[in-house]
């Protein structure tokens, strides 16, 4: 353990987290029964069964329910078809730094809101739109944010969603995390309170697994039809196959019994990444505490810079992710994005050692 590389980098699941066998199983079955349209070219909308489980899921019409490769997939031709070059664009700081690009990507100006124990500053938000802004999409991460791992609360979803219909911007809500709460009450999304003003989206990545790479935006009225344009001209269609696996894997109501595994998985490795925290860094840092999701946010008191952390902590045998990459604009140099559903507790517990040591050293 002592000299193995300890990756905090991306935010993936374990290969332990899958279970080829089951997928197996929904592979043949799908293609016993579809193989005439999950083999063909088809609608960009995607597979209809999924879809319609997932109308029915979130009580929603058909139509405005679209599968695609992915959430970034989908985010970015959502991106495409609302924002024109100079269009501002809202989102928390830090944020996810792919969604961060795919804006930038687009054509969209970001003006990022800091966060709080409780999600962002909703005051500053509130400010802003008063002074004059305008912006076209509110990029949210309102359950166990990427990077920070942040919650929103509920009075701030219902400020949002109440500015969101003043002053008719568009909020996307990206909710990857929101099943995989491990202790805690979940909060009411900001789309179950505004469903005319948000784009819901989500995936089955961290729910089955990555590969099959089956994402879904749930778009407002009036908005799905230019996204499966962009999809159509775009790719035609994504894979209906593995859409196809999705719904048959919900179909035998494997999806919640194999959620509530991964809670108990990552719940210990949850607590093992806070003890390590409290054991190791309470000095040092500041950190949220959060109940789910992927990661916690670390934010350093000394006064470091980014370059010289990554080299010190590439030669303790430590990979981190540059922090910087999920501010809107300058800072990050102290902040450190720590993803603990991949790795074990003793190798937990062995990298928050080796960071602090690193940290120390400054």
């Amino acid at each position: 353990m002592k000299d193995r590389l300890i990756r905090f980098t991306r935010g993936v699941p374990p290969t332990e987290s899958f279970d080829p066998d089951q997928l197996v199983e929904c592979t043949k079955s799908v293609l016993a029964q579809y193989s005439d349209v999950v083999l063909q070219y088809g609608p960009s909308r995607g597979f209809a069964p999924l879809r319609q489980q997932l109308a029915q899921q979130n009580n929603v019409e058909l139509q405005r329910v679209i599968l695609g490769q992915g959430s970034l997939n989908l985010q970015d031709m959502s991106a495409r078809v609302m924002l024109k070059p100079g269009d501002l664009v809202y989102a928390e700081n830090p944020s996810y730094d792919r969604a961060l690009t795919v804006f930038k990507r687009a054509g969209g100006l970001i003006k990022g809101f800091p966060l709080e124990q409780d999600g962002l500053n909703v005051d500053a938000v509130e400010a802003s739109l008063k002074s004059g802004d305008r912006p076209v999409i509110f990029y949210i991460i309102p359950d166990f944010q990427n990077p920070s791992g942040t919650v929103l609360s509920f009075e701030k979803r219902q400020r949002i969603a109440n500015l969101a219909r003043e002053y008719e911007f568009w909020i996307i809500e990206d909710s990857p995390y929101r099943n995989l709460r491990y202790r805690g009450q979940d909060v009411p999304s900001i789309f179950d309170l505004a469903p005319d003003r948000v784009f819901k989206m989500s995936s089955f990545s961290k729910l089955i697994c990555p590969g099959l790479r089956v994402g879904y935006v749930i778009a407002p009225e009036g908005m799905a039809d230019p996204i499966a344009r962009w999809a159509e001209d775009s790719y035609i269609n994504s894979s209906y196959l593995n859409q196809a696996i999705v719904y048959d894997y919900q179909q035998r109501g494997w999806l919640e019994p194999h959620i509530q595994c991964l809670k108990d998985l990552y719940r210990q490795r949850l607590d093992a990444l806070l003890k390590a925290l409290d054991q190791h860094m309470a000095s040092t840092a500041t950190w949220c505490r959060t109940e789910g999701g992927f990661f916690v946010g670390v934010t350093l008191k000394a006064n470091v810079k980014a370059d010289d952390l990554l080299k010190r902590a590439e030669g303790a045998n430590l990979q981190l992710s540059d922090g910087r990459n999920f501010f809107t604009h300058a800072g990050g140099d102290q902040f450190i994005r720590l993803p603990f559903c991949a790795l074990t507790p003793d190798e937990i517990e062995e990298g928050v050692a080796r960071l602090a040591q690193v940290v120390n050293t400054f």
